[in-house]
């Protein structure tokens, strides 16, 4: 299934999504099927499909409202969760993720979704589409469920370099500013870097230089520094963004995913117990499912790699149609709000003078 003249038609005016069908845990069927749920939501998008053309031709022939609005393009070779990011890069180009980050270095697509290896898909997108000027370090930024009026806070870095300086972090705050204002309609976000505690004198040396210098970035930028945060403060309703380094970051959502399962195994437990536990579950059982919808991880599935020339969705290795579907929403939202373009903006316009004259 070649690009026919028809197809050109069907996807002209339409957001492109270039997807990496073969990263995902659950094969290249849960991709379509979550390319399937997207397109009947979303008739503004189309898609490339990268992996091997006779399998992919079979699972999108079977549905009609895919067959004019997918490109397939051959590759047969598969980046496993195990392969090294230096193995992908140097031997990598026949994989469907090489092909899929191609397509928006080339300008065809405007984003990128793989459910593949995180460490690979980084590596390969910061060789093949570079880093935007200022950036040192890209971050990849997660939306963290919580208590404000939208639902999420932006979390960044949650780990693609386990190392951040002050200067790092200012450019993480301004990348994560950027995607809460076109991610999630925030139009001035609160700010807040992550710490031990909440005074000022706590915390290592980066971070009291970073504190300096994101606060005196906060009126020029348009957003609210609200200052050194804790561990609680997460999930709260007291910033829309938890700057951090990749390290802390990964530890701190990992850790999330691990209480919020140990919750849910209990809840079972609890309502298994007896019979009048199970009679509760069952008059609870519309407060449960609600509960559920808003803590389901794949309603959020999608981290975003920030400061690169090209937008990359990382969606988890494990997502069902459902959580690969959620990371196609939110690649095509930020590629109709133009956010790669307003990312650089902002973090050039935080570049020192000097670094200005250089680029």
């Amino acid at each position: 299934m070649t690009a026919q003249p028809d197809q050109q038609n069907a996807t002209a005016g339409r957001t492109l999504i270039s997807v990496d069908a073969m990263g995902g845990d659950q094969g290249p069927a849960a991709v379509v099927a979550g390319c399937l749920i997207s397109a009947k939501i979303n008739s503004d998008i189309a898609f490339i499909l990268h992996g091997p053309r006779a399998e992919l031709e079979t699972l999108v022939g079977k549905h009609p409202e895919l067959r004019d609005r997918c490109e397939i393009r051959e590759a047969v070779g598969v980046v496993t969760m195990d392969d090294k990011p230096s193995q992908v890069v140097r031997s990598g180009k026949d994989t469907s993720m090489w092909s899929a980050i191609e397509a928006v270095r080339s300008g065809e697509a405007s984003v990128a979704v793989s459910c593949g290896n995180t460490g690979a898909l980084m590596a390969l997108s910061m060789i093949r589409l570079r880093k935007l000027p200022g950036v040192n370090r890209p971050a990849i930024a997660v939306l963290y469920p919580s208590s404000n009026s939208q639902g999420f806070n932006v979390m960044l870095d949650v780990g693609a370099d386990v190392r951040a300086d002050a200067d790092d972090l200012l450019r993480f705050a301004l990348m994560g500013m950027s995607y809460a204002r076109n991610g999630l309609n925030v139009d001035r976000p609160r700010i807040g870097l992550l710490n031990v505690g909440t005074e000022e004198h706590k915390g290592r040396t980066e971070l009291k230089e970073a504190y300096d210098l994101i606060r005196d970035q906060q009126e020029t930028a348009q957003f609210e520094f609200v200052g050194f945060v804790e561990g609680g403060d997460i999930s709260g309703n007291t910033a829309d963004v938890i700057v951090t380094d990749g390290f802390t970051g990964n530890v701190a959502i990992k850790t999330g995913e691990g209480t919020a399962s140990l919750i849910g195994d209990r809840l079972r437990e609890a309502f298994k117990y007896s019979v009048l536990s199970r009679l509760a579950s069952l008059l609870a059982y519309t407060s449960l499912m609600r509960l559920r919808r808003k803590i389901d991880p794949r309603r959020v599935n999608g981290g975003v790699f920030l400061g690169l020339n090209g937008t990359v969705v990382k969606s988890h290795g494990g997502a069902d149609a459902t959580g690969v579907s959620a990371a196609i929403k939110l690649a095509a939202q930020l590629a109709e709000n133009g956010f790669n373009d307003k990312l650089a903006a902002r973090v050039a316009a935080a570049l020192p003078s000097d670094e200005k004259e250089a680029e």
